[in-house]
């Protein structure tokens, strides 16, 4: 009877538990799921919105990224579109590389909703007219076409290797990583950009971290009217934090994700053909934009703090 009721104790504090984590506010969540993770500046910033404060779709662009690993929509004039490729090599990685970059800000203020408010507004491509009318954005304009491109690619089966997840709260967020990775021991990394930047600028690579190497969770901030974070394993990668100047001067301390085993991806995806290589050939790397977060196991978090 003594042993029935411990484990009785134990259901019920474990219902109270939850309970009481789905009244947390979005940041407080963050501190009780990850302990020892220091929240990056992207997170930071957007919770800083209220919630009746609205992205301007109209101005984002889709993060590249490990995205287009799997994407194989390449209808497009590379040499006219890509005259700068935003991908390179693991080997490309050291002191004194010159690079020609394309902006690593992205601009993206959509708000973070608390759980409880994203789940109550429609994500779904057979509700799109009523998720235009929630945000009062016409049909027919750019910014709708932003919103049905996002929920498509969310609704997209993942791809070869990959597992996919669009959280659309922090909460969310948080609770497929921690899946994922199988701990709340984790680093949050963000690519940090000192200023306004040129579009298309060279770089120089002043100092080379390397911050993690195996398992790992990107999430890229997609062009919605609030937070939607496109989040996915990427296999086995290697994070790196990457110093570099601008030819204008500018700072950047950035994220960079090498790809270590890319053999079960799209042959006909972008970075293959912008680079030149077959899957499998060698580990692609990317920077990721200042609005996405690279998320990697630690075994002290406590040393890492916005990078």
């Amino acid at each position: 009877m003594e042993l029935h009721h411990h484990y009785f104790f134990i259901l019920l504090s474990l219902a109270f538990i939850a309970s009481h984590a789905a009244n947390l506010s979005p940041e407080v969540y963050w501190k009780v799921k990850l302990p020892n993770t220091p929240m990056p500046r992207p997170i930071k910033d957007a919770l800083h919105y209220s919630a009746a404060d609205k992205g301007d779709v109209q101005k984002l662009r889709q993060p590249y990224g490990a995205l287009s690993l799997y994407n194989s929509d390449t209808n497009k004039d590379l040499n006219e579109n890509y005259a700068v490729t935003p991908y390179f090599f693991e080997t490309d990685l050291h002191q004194g590389k010159k690079m020609n970059l394309p902006s690593l800000k992205n601009y993206n203020s959509a708000p973070i909703l608390a759980r409880k408010v994203a789940d109550s507004i429609p994500f779904s491509s057979d509700k799109i007219e009523e998720i235009l009318n929630h945000f009062s954005i016409d049909k027919d304009s750019e910014g709708a076409k932003m919103i049905k491109k996002t929920i498509r690619m969310c609704e997209e089966p993942a791809g070869n290797g990959e597992e996919k997840y669009c959280a659309t709260s922090l909460e969310s967020m948080v609770d497929f990583t921690s899946s994922y990775l199988g701990t709340n021991n984790i680093i949050a990394l963000s690519t940090v950009v000192e200023k306004e930047t040129p579009e298309v600028q060279t770089y120089t690579i002043e100092e080379v971290k390397e911050k993690a190497n195996g398992k790992g969770v990107i999430c890229h901030k997609l062009a919605y009217p609030y937070a939607v974070h496109y989040c996915h394993s990427v296999g086995s990668t290697r994070t790196f934090m990457v110093s570099m100047v601008g030819s204008d001067g500018t700072k950047v301390n950035a994220v960079s994700e090498c790809h270590e085993d890319t053999a079960t991806m799209n042959a006909k995806a972008l970075p293959f053909q912008l680079l030149n290589v077959k899957p499998g050939d060698k580990p692609i790397c990317h920077f990721i934009l200042d609005d996405q977060i690279a998320l990697v196991p630690s075994q002290d978090a406590t040393q890492v703090a916005e990078n």
